[in-house]
């Protein structure tokens, strides 16, 4: 079996995705920058970054569908010349000095439609495409090479961020087009053999399957319930670890070290997760999750500098690539080729809904409590989550 390093394809589909990924860290950075110079609120900041992710509640279950339908690898290559299209449409509205506050909501929902798609098809394809003795592998190595990406990626956002306001809208678009060009030089088949074209009941009559598969299998749906918990509280902890960097003194340099930080912890996560995922049991590596962030979260409230933030941003962010192999490789060695992406796209409903249902809640909760005040009840989301977690003898018996 041809080693991950030597594969052609898949060193094609990670380049494109680590490429794509750092256009994606540069544009979110400046989205936030962008809203809060325009509005001042967090608010605003948190519903235009929850736009983003809102099309999973929306169109995430149809776009599983599609995924099983379409072409995969056509599709994930239109998805990423659509979002070029967006980005550069920003960066001439800015250069043109005729950005408007609706201009960036319509382009947040669009990508995050695109978005959508684009995920739903490429997790579907990746067990075609390595093969299920790989996946796991596989699935580490992505983890590893996009949470490298982190590390340096809040700081190259930054640092382009202050080229001026278009760079960064520039770059992404740019990104998404690299991205289109080695899905396209790939030569794996990205799934078995389609079925003919259906009429639109008989797309959702699909969805009923899939959805209805999954929620069959008592382990992927507790797992599923527990990281769309757990997104909740990331997709508020993100604007929250923002604003209490702001409120600190942070320069933008030092806001994208913070985050860097967190993504030298999730590296270090990424390098253990194959390892950690065949030698412990998955409900014992999710349990361990949930506690760790359920202790480490709080200590965002009384962080007294840039510092002392990214080191608990560093620390808590270890297990979680690691739990997410894990959960991962479940899920797609069980589910059968055909439903993969309906079954994908339903937990991506779920937990990327929640992520940006959590950033919108965590915008507003600021705004009424306070960051510490919001960071003190998402620790405390976070205990209710390990609770239920550790009592829950399903979930915490579930093994590989």
């Amino acid at each position: 079996m041809i080693p991950l390093r030597r594969d052609r394809n898949f060193t094609l589909l990670l380049s494109g995705r680590v490429i794509s990924s750092a256009g994606d860290h540069i544009q979110d950075f400046a989205f936030l920058l962008l809203v809060l110079a325009m509005t001042g609120s967090s608010g605003q900041s948190g519903f235009v970054l929850g736009l983003n992710t809102a099309s999973y509640l929306l169109f995430g279950l149809v776009a599983g569908a599609l995924a099983d339908r379409w072409d995969r690898r056509r599709t994930m290559i239109w998805c990423e010349l659509g979002r070029a299209a967006l980005a550069g449409g920003v960066a001439l509205a800015l250069w043109l000095d005729r950005l408007t506050l609706p201009h960036l909501y319509a382009v947040a929902a669009l990508a995050g439609v695109l978005t959508t798609l684009f995920e739903a098809a490429g997790t579907a394809a990746l067990p075609t495409i390595v093969g299920p003795d790989r996946l796991t592998r596989a699935l580490g190595v992505t983890q590893g090479a996009l949470n490298t990406l982190r590390v340096g990626g809040a700081s190259i956002a930054a640092l382009v961020h202050e080229l001026g306001r278009t760079a960064p809208f520039v770059v992404n678009a740019v990104s998404f087009v690299a991205s289109a060009a080695a899905l396209r030089l790939m030569r794996a088949p990205f799934q078995g053999e389609r079925p003919a074209a259906a009429p639109a009941g008989r797309v959702t009559a699909e969805i009923r399957e899939g959805v209805g598969w999954l929620w069959r299998q008592p382990v992927i749906r507790l797992f599923a319930l527990v990281q769309t918990g757990d997104n909740l509280r990331y997709g508020a902890g993100y604007l929250v670890i923002v604003t209490l960097a702001q409120g600190v003194g942070a320069t933008s340099v030092q806001i994208g070290l913070i985050f860097s930080g967190a993504a030298v912890g999730a590296l270090a996560g990424s390098l253990l997760a194959e390892r950690a995922a065949r030698r412990f049991p998955l409900g014992a590596i999710a349990v361990t999750m949930l506690w760790v962030e359920a202790l480490l979260f709080p200590l965002y409230a009384v962080a007294t500098g840039p510092l002392s933030l990214g080191l608990v941003a560093a620390a808590e962010s270890v297990i979680a690539p690691i739990c997410a192999v894990a959960i991962s490789t479940h899920r797609l060695t069980v589910t059968p080729e055909p439903l993969r992406g309906r079954t994908s796209a339903a937990v991506q409903t779920l937990t990327m809904g929640a992520l940006s249902i959590g950033t919108m809640l965590g915008g507003a909760m600021i705004a009424a409590l306070g960051p510490r005040a919001t960071t003190l009840a998402l620790g405390g989301w976070l205990v209710l989550l390990a609770l239920f977690a550790t009592t829950n003898r399903h979930l915490r018996t579930a093994a590989p």
